[in-house]
């Protein structure tokens, strides 16, 4: 009798082997997910399109030059913005004892994402541990995993309730140009509370912090193709130039060729 082959749920409940498995998907629509956690660990990433994911402290956008590493039990929700192609890794929960103890972006690297799309097209077997070359490539994903550089990409939530509810007021609405005044007053919060919370809990200044949640969407709206110049005045920039200069000193590349390289 052939073995029978287990699906992702299955796997994701296994407590045992294989000690990490990888699976791809390619979707032509919008892609969420709600708050859940997994008993392994999952590291995930992008070849095409863009995700935003949320965690408990920190909203992340992510293109597909990062990956999102995220410890067993941790608490995430996930959304693609326009045709998504990405994959996820999950990986036992023994065998993430030195892997990174909290959630995080990670710089992805060519041989991460290669030994990857090799694991995404095992067949795997239950309760039977990786022939000796496919233990190799999951040793290859898990030294990436270890030392690839942590990329401060997301966007941190301060952990005071006050300044979290002003915190996803902008994310809700970016655009906003209320001055601090006016949101230390809609949260009952003092305006020196609000301005010294908001950089030991975040590590950016309010201004600062408000600009990278614009900047978060921005990219969605790049991704849905929501051209350049709307992006800035829906956003509140003062003109498309000035969009554009600040987008091309925080990611490198203008809005256009970031458009570019999510559709290659």
């Amino acid at each position: 009798m052939p073995e029978r082959k287990i699906g992702l749920h299955d796997f994701l409940n296994f407590p045992e082997h294989p000690v990490l498995f990888a699976v791809t998907g390619n979707h032509d629509s919008e892609l969420s997910s709600r708050p859940h956690q997994h008993a392994r660990g999952q590291l995930f990433g992008s070849l095409r399109g863009l995700l935003s994911v949320g965690v408990e402290d920190a909203v992340w956008v992510v293109p597909a030059i990062h990956a999102v590493w995220l410890p067993p039990h941790v608490l995430h929700s996930g959304q693609s913005h326009g045709p998504y192609h990405g994959w996820s890794v999950y990986i036992d929960e023994a065998a993430c004892a030195d892997l990174p103890a909290h959630a995080c972006t990670l710089r992805t690297s060519g041989l991460l994402r290669e030994a990857v799309l090799r694991a995404c097209s095992w067949e795997l077997i239950p309760a039977a541990p990786l022939p000796q070359e496919q233990a190799h490539i999951a040793s290859v994903i898990l030294d990436e995993i270890r030392t690839l550089p942590v990329e401060p990409f997301g966007l941190p939530l301060p952990r005071d309730p006050r300044l979290q509810r002003i915190a996803r007021a902008l994310i809700a609405d970016p655009s906003n140009n209320q001055g601090m005044e006016h949101w230390a007053s809609w949260a009952a919060v003092s305006l020196r509370t609000l301005s010294r919370r908001f950089v030991t809990e975040t590590g950016f200044n309010f201004t600062a912090w408000r600009q990278r949640a614009r900047l978060m969407r921005s990219l969605e709206m790049l991704a849905a193709g929501v051209p350049v110049a709307t992006i800035a005045y829906d956003l509140g920039y003062s003109s498309p130039s000035a969009f554009i200069s600040l987008f091309r000193r925080s990611f490198g590349h203008t809005p256009a060729n970031y458009r570019h390289q999510l559709s290659t």
